[in-house]
């Protein structure tokens, strides 16, 4: 992002009034930040939601003094930007109407690949929330996920340990500007998940850790993944608050369940029985929620396939599940012009022929 751009974006999210929603229909109206403050009134006024106490905000330009010096902190600071029609951008996070306009980051933070998880918890972990979260993760190493946490006491802070161990990049997003660590003692596991990722925020420099703070970082947290574990957590708590945020972006959501007089159970009971989150009790049901047990085909197995004798229905299906990838039951049907029922009958088959697979939610592709 050029520096004159970055300069009007920052603007933008300093003039009071204009949170990311606003800010993005603005530059997605206007094209840049730039042409924001040199639109005339009326053209502001055309855009959904700026109304002429908006508009006249953002005609004050005494928020460029305050620009300048987040400029420089973020120049002499080595700060990494993500804009939101970027490429950096993190990709999941693109698709959350009130995803954050701009990033902050340090470290060596990669979010390319997809299989991303948020694992959030208590802050007051018992030995047993300790002993799984490790567990999991060191479990889930051979699949290389990119782990985020927030960096807080308890839950965050052994999530984002155990995947510094175990060699996994670990993003720890902040509520609070990068020029300072907090908690202050979690500032001896800066330098290790700076190398193996690094630090993310929404957050000036300037910016404490205050209360309404963390509630925007855990939008952050449920949107930028795949999918969010609960470890443990009480009745009431950020956790919960990250968990029903990542269900509101049609993320998955993961509750580890415990003794039903577990204290810090109760919230992942709630999640559990009222339909808002998965069971978790090992890696292996994550890793077959998000279909992550994919195997590559070996050689082998292709020659294997080769010599599979399909009927034509069957081969019809076959094709259809080589244009397109995994599909559908229904689907399948309506393409294959065939009745459910028996699409049904055929899919079972094949998987007893070893050339198709059945996914979660009614899915199936070729082997």
């Amino acid at each position: 992002m050029k520096d004159t751009e970055l300069f009007y974006t920052l603007a933008l999210l300093k003039v009071a009034g204009i949170r990311d929603v606003i800010a993005k229909r603005l530059i997605n109206h206007f094209g840049t930040a730039e042409k924001i403050f040199h639109a005339r009134s009326g053209e502001l006024l055309a855009v959904e939601g700026i109304g002429t106490i908006l508009c006249a905000k953002l005609r004050d330009r005494t928020v460029f003094s305050a620009v300048e010096k987040e400029l420089k902190f973020i120049r002499n600071q080595n700060i990494g930007v993500a804009f939101f029609k970027d490429d950096n951008y993190p990709c999941h996070l693109k698709y959350c109407n009130d995803g954050p306009v701009l990033l902050f980051t340090k470290g060596n933070i990669r979010l390319e690949q997809s299989k991303i998880i948020s694992i959030v918890g208590t802050r007051q972990i018992t030995g047993h929330g300790i002993a799984f979260c490790r567990k999991l993760i060191a479990d889930l190493t051979p699949w290389n996920p990119v782990i985020i946490s927030g960096f807080a006491y308890g839950t965050d802070i052994t999530a984002q340990v155990a995947a510094v161990e175990n060699k996994l990049q670990t993003v720890a997003v902040l509520a609070h500007g990068l020029n300072r660590m907090y908690p202050a003692a979690h500032a001896r596991f800066q330098n290790p998940i700076m190398e193996n990722g690094g630090f993310l925020t929404e957050f000036w420099s300037c910016a404490k850790p205050e209360r309404e703070h963390f509630i925007r970082r855990n939008r952050i947290i449920a949107g930028i993944s795949e999918a969010t574990i609960v470890i443990e957590s009480a009745e009431k708590g950020g956790a919960l608050i990250t968990a029903y945020m990542a269900g509101g972006y049609n993320r998955d959501v993961f509750a580890v369940p415990g003794r039903t007089t577990d204290v810090f159970s109760f919230g992942c009971h709630t999640l559990l029985k009222t339909q808002r989150a998965h069971i978790l009790t090992e890696a292996a049901d994550l890793v077959y929620m998000l279909n992550w047990d994919i195997e590559k085909v070996t050689e082998k197995a292709v020659q294997q396939q080769l010599f599979v004798a399909l009927e034509p229905d069957e081969q019809r299906i076959y094709d259809f599940l080589s244009q397109n990838g995994r599909e559908l039951l229904d689907l399948i049907a309506l393409n294959c012009e065939l009745p459910v029922h028996k699409v049904s009958s055929l899919l079972l088959r094949m998987e007893l022929k070893g050339v198709i697979r059945p996914l979660p939610g009614k899915l199936f592709e070729i082997l």
